[in-house]
């Protein structure tokens, strides 16, 4: 007994277990107030105050049973979380502002910069270290995710979407981690950025850089860069679909697709995707968003995949090796195992009619339990930015980050559009 509470008790295991509850008020979020449990966008109101009272105490609970279950100090903590807190606060207040919304920064760009600013301009005292724990919050923010991520918004695309997201994101993952090798970007930062380009920017990178343990000066780096390249792309891709699109087919409903689908696949964030789509047409944006979704659901595939990758290797000589299962489970991720499971679970709710408001497209479980991600990956960069230096980010072997990065986006932007050109305007059309 003693040894399963040993190995019950680590990260892994605590910050799913710890994720239940969250998921639980989740699921409840149709018999709660509109809105309740969300960072506010102004601080007018007294539901704005009661929201962020209880985010601050739901936070402070998780962090401090965290910290008593993995026999971690918690000594001064609520006045080190205070402050990480107000810092993240600050980030998802700016993140709200429409004109920042619109160019599709999110929280967790501002959380780095603003914990970056805090680390290379002033001295971190003693006392505000025991909050500064980016991956526990950036793991129970991951298991939340998977709450938001539905079987049918897979299964929506129809078999056109689904094959235009396992070809891209196959071939472009494959290609991304490829091209960082060549640039000799280290391997697990690699894999996040591969993983970031290819799927959904942020959320991916911050699942994978989970899985792979990537170092937190290679994944802050590599969020930012997610999110600036996003910016110009919005304007680029409705661009280039208006100038190319409708060279290959006359037929208007034919170039709503392959635009929205060339987009979708394209636009690294998915607030990004919506912008950028909305720019070439309304219907682009619907195929675009679905597409968009249709990828998304991939993470915990890739996740998965890496993760067995890693096990098959041996420790000694770094050769693959065919795994045992006691192998892959000793060494596989545990909070992913959460993430799936709370994907599972959200997604039969749905589909058996549990979730009152089940026909909508848009669910306020789904919806609360992506506020809880986004949150909590707000809280996690904070901490990651007071931890990093300056003078990590401006390296050489970052600089190979950004050039491997703008690299896979080229192929990424070349490749999507042959896939969505051949199956939105030949395939689909020819098979009706």
């Amino acid at each position: 007994m003693k040894d399963f509470m040993k190995k019950l008790l680590v990260e892994d295991w605590v910050v799913t277990i710890l994720s239940i509850p969250l998921l639980v008020i989740a699921g409840l979020a149709t018999f709660l107030p509109k809105n309740a449990l969300k960072v506010p966008s102004d601080l007018v109101h007294s539901e704005s105050w009661l929201n962020i009272g209880a985010l601050f105490i739901i936070a402070l609970v998780v962090l401090y049973i965290g910290n008593k279950l993995l026999n971690r100090p918690v000594k001064g903590i609520v006045r080190s979380f205070i402050v990480v807190f107000a810092v993240s606060l600050l980030a998802q207040f700016i993140a709200k502002i429409p004109a920042v919304k619109y160019f599709g920064f999110e929280a967790v760009f501002f959380s780095v910069i603003f914990g970056l600013i805090i680390r290379n301009c002033f001295h971190i005292p003693e006392w505000l270290k025991p909050a500064i724990q980016g991956e526990f919050f950036i793991k129970i923010g991951v298991v939340c995710l998977g709450a938001t991520i539905l079987f049918r918004d897979f299964v929506t695309s129809g078999i056109t979407g689904i094959v235009q997201a396992c070809i891209v994101v196959t071939c472009v993952w494959l290609f991304a981690y490829w091209l960082s090798r060549k640039m000799k970007v280290e391997e697990r930062a690699g894999m996040t950025l591969s993983s970031g380009v290819t799927i959904c920017g942020v959320s991916a990178c911050i699942a994978a850089g989970g899985v792979v343990k990537v170092q937190e000066k290679h994944l802050s780096y590599i969020i930012s860069v997610v999110l600036i390249i996003a910016v110009p792309m919005i304007y680029l891709m409705p661009y280039l679909a208006k100038l190319i699109v409708p060279l290959l087919t006359d037929d208007v409903a034919i170039q709503q697709e392959i635009a929205g689908a060339w987009i979708g696949g394209t636009v690294d964030t998915t607030s990004g995707v919506g912008a950028a789509s909305t720019l070439y047409s309304d219907e682009a944006n619907k195929i675009a968003m679905i597409v968009k979704a249709t990828q998304n659901v991939l993470i915990g595939v890739v996740a998965f995949c890496i993760a067995t990758y890693l096990a098959s290797r041996s420790e000694g000589d770094g050769k693959l090796h065919r795994p045992s299962l006691k192998i892959v489970w000793d060494k596989f991720p545990k909070f992913v195992l959460g993430f799936i499971l709370a994907s599972l679970v959200f997604s039969l709710l749905q589909q058996n009619e549990i979730f009152p408001d089940f026909a909508e497209k848009k669910l306020m479980e789904t919806g609360l339990a992506k506020s809880f991600s986004g949150f909590f990956f707000s809280l996690a960069f904070v901490c990651i930015g007071m931890d990093t230096r300056l003078k990590d980010i401006i390296s050489k072997e970052n600089r190979n980050i950004l050039y491997t990065f703008l690299g896979a986006q080229a192929f990424n932007i070349v490749l999507t559009f042959f896939v969505a050109w051949l199956l939105f305007g030949v395939v689909k059309p020819m098979i009706g």
